[in-house]
């Protein structure tokens, strides 16, 4: 049996394949709204409950279910979240509004 996927549906396996991990989100998880940044490097995020928390606790709080729409994946030996992908840019965390931080 041949299984064919559209264009689409290729980019989307292909990067969803870049993630190490993407957990199943628990019924009351939470969005990621708003990117905090420090020198143009992100510190952490803003959540849908207004929450904001910092990156590596942000990566065990998805890792436990309880922010939805992101995988987990690294660079070299950094951890980091990452929108899945749905086939909509509008939610992208790159698209999401930003909080400049100064600590």
């Amino acid at each position: 049996m041949a299984f064919t996927l559209d264009k689409n549906e290729l980019t989307q396996t292909l990067a969803k394949n870049t993630l190490d991990n993407i957990p199943s989100p628990n019924p009351n998880a939470k969005k990621i709204t708003g990117l905090l940044k420090q020198s143009g490097k992100i510190k952490g995020y803003q959540l849908s409950d207004n929450t904001l928390i910092d990156k590596d606790d942000a990566i065990e709080l998805a890792r436990q279910g309880g922010i939805e729409g992101v995988g987990i994946a690294h660079r070299g030996n950094t951890e980091y979240l990452k929108s899945i992908p749905d086939g909509t840019e509008d939610n992208n965390l790159s698209h999401l509004p930003t909080i400049s931080v100064n600590k």
